[in-house]
């Protein structure tokens, strides 16, 4: 995506940005003109600096470790403006097989997280009034999926949380949107087997997977000037998958 030069540069941070899907989003804000930090549990991106790119260490779980991250942005960027909630886990497993940590670890993680995130950066948005939030769903959050429960059940909390805060916070120019991508060319995708990417892609009605810049593209235009009457959507990035 070119960037456009009539558009101002803002601050952007995208969480769980150090690889994949994450990492697309955060190229393509800053090939928009944005100034952008990612945030990493482990390891940073390999090729921060040479895309231009803050990375900086956070735990979302931890609100100290959250805050240490954001404040970094904050002295090295700016106030963060764009905040796109991307970091998440999977604990896959049936029910029955399910423990109460892998249950709880993926809602702190990927909700209660994201509540965090936003929780944190919403204040200053607020003061400029000016701020655009985009929470990283899932197709799983709006059809639910065997095996995913807790998952599931994360990602769709993630539009509850996403459209009360856009109703919150609408009458001071922040809007909150959520997409919600299907099946994505990413390292989780790639560690199936044949016949499971083809079952995969026989339930697309676009008959293939989707590809992380796809992602990316949505949430950009959804972080930009343009979509300032847009707030409180759930945008599928699925190739028709959410149709049903």
């Amino acid at each position: 995506m070119s960037e456009d030069s009539s558009a101002p540069s803002r601050v952007a941070l995208v969480t769980g940005g150090s690889r994949g899907i994450g990492l697309e989003i955060a190229k393509q804000l800053a090939a928009a003109g944005h100034r952008v930090a990612v945030t990493y549990n482990s390891s940073p991106p390999a090729a921060a600096e040479e895309l231009g790119l803050l990375a900086v260490q956070a735990n979302v779980t931890d609100v100290d470790s959250l805050d240490a991250a954001f404040t970094a942005v904050e002295e090295q960027l700016g106030n963060v403006e764009i905040l796109v909630a991307n970091a998440g886990i999977t604990k896959d497993s049936l029910v029955l097989r399910m423990t109460d940590d892998d249950f709880t670890q993926v809602i702190e993680t990927n909700l209660t997280g994201t509540y965090r995130a936003c929780k944190r950066s919403i204040k200053n948005m607020m003061r400029g009034r000016w701020g655009r939030i985009i929470l990283i769903s899932s197709v799983v959050g709006l059809g639910g999926q065997a095996g995913q429960a807790n998952y599931a059940a994360s990602k769709a909390g993630l539009i509850g949380l996403g459209r009360s805060l856009a109703k919150e916070f609408a009458s001071r120019n922040v809007t909150v949107n959520i997409v919600a991508p299907g099946p994505i060319d990413t390292d989780m995708l790639a560690a199936l087997n044949e016949d499971q990417h083809a079952q995969i892609v026989d339930m697309v009605p676009l008959q293939r997977i989707g590809q992380p810049d796809e992602v990316a593209a949505a949430v950009t235009f959804l972080s930009s000037e343009s979509a300032g009457f847009i707030t409180g959507t759930v945008l599928p990035v699925d190739g028709g998958l959410s149709m049903g």
